[in-house]
């Protein structure tokens, strides 16, 4: 997706490689196919200042929408991708391109709310946010600004404020954490404080509704291996209501990834991977007192092989 000297950030998401997800995603059938593991690893601007308006209308089917993604990939430099089966389980995995080797975080989007993630914001080691339109006339990226370096988690759960397109998540080295308003363009309102005390957590995740109410939600792990939910309100002024606990034991896990439905069940599910490199799978039951339905394991070994998943 990106040239990993100097800025010039064009070409990082191909237009093809965004064609052939995004029209995998529409083809997913509920076919069985069985689950495949990686193969071996490989050493692999100015945002507007006004929050977007959306009409009720807009909100409601934003809130509605349950997003599917396909499950990409970093590893060294390289980027892969996995087709969902409709099942609950990916196949076999597909490589996009190796221009990856400079970028920090990246999160998924769909802001043209088709109900599959195309788009992508990208944070590169030197601080500078871009964004990738995959269904844009032009395919053009956009480099959003600089100074994201000071941010150590960068996640995108969906609509939170309110709008129709994708907000996005930050926190600071402090352990605050910051809402910055969408656009469907992928440009960003001005920052607003969510509140501090977030540092006490070493994974946050989620996207879309976890809880049935029809608003995006994230979950939150901390140091003990607990997990937190906190339930999306619908505003951008406080957009999470006070966190519930989920359970302990998640500590097992190295990384959690908000995937949207992968079962297609119309419910939000969470994946989990473990030191041993087992990726699980966690279906959404849409209950905020019970929002994950027992674990199922969907790759045997070799996810370690990423040093992203989003």
């Amino acid at each position: 997706m990106a040239n990993s000297s100097g800025l010039n950030r064009t070409g990082v998401l191909s237009r093809v490689t965004v064609a052939a997800i995004t029209a995998a995603l529409v083809s997913t059938t509920t076919a069985a196919v069985a689950a495949e593991a990686p193969v071996a690893p490989r050493a692999a601007d100015v945002a507007p200042a006004a929050a977007p308006a959306a009409s009720a209308a807009a909100a409601t089917a934003a809130a509605a929408t349950v997003e599917h993604r396909a499950l990409q990939g970093v590893s060294g430099s390289a980027l892969y991708w996995y087709k969902p089966t409709g099942t609950g389980t990916y196949e076999a995995r597909n490589y996009a391109n190796s221009t990856w080797g400079s970028v920090k975080a990246a999160q998924q989007a769909d802001n043209d709310r088709d109900g599959y993630a195309d788009d992508a914001w990208i944070l590169y080691n030197d601080g500078y946010l871009g964004y990738a339109a995959g269904e844009s006339a032009s395919n053009e990226f956009t480099t959003i600004g600089g100074g994201w370096n000071i941010y150590n988690k960068l996640v995108s759960p969906g609509t939170l404020g309110g709008g129709a397109a994708a907000d996005l998540i930050a926190r600071d080295s402090a352990g605050v954490l910051w809402l910055y308003l969408g656009y469907d363009n992928g440009k960003l309102t001005t920052r607003k404080r969510i509140g501090g005390g977030w540092g006490a957590y070493n994974q946050i995740a989620g996207v879309g509704d976890l809880s049935g109410d029809g608003k995006a939600d994230i979950v939150a792990r901390d140091g003990s291996g607990v997990l937190w939910l906190y339930k999306g309100t619908g505003s951008y002024t406080a957009p999470f209501s006070a966190r519930t606990k989920i359970g302990g034991g998640w500590g097992v896990y190295n990384s959690l990834v908000g995937v949207g439905d992968l079962d297609w069940d119309n419910r939000s599910d969470l994946l989990a991977r473990d030191s041993s490199g087992k990726l699980y799978r966690y279906s959404g039951t849409g209950s905020a007192a019970a929002p994950f339905k027992p674990r199922a394991l969907i790759g045997t070994s070799g996810w370690n092989t990423y040093r992203l998943m989003f």
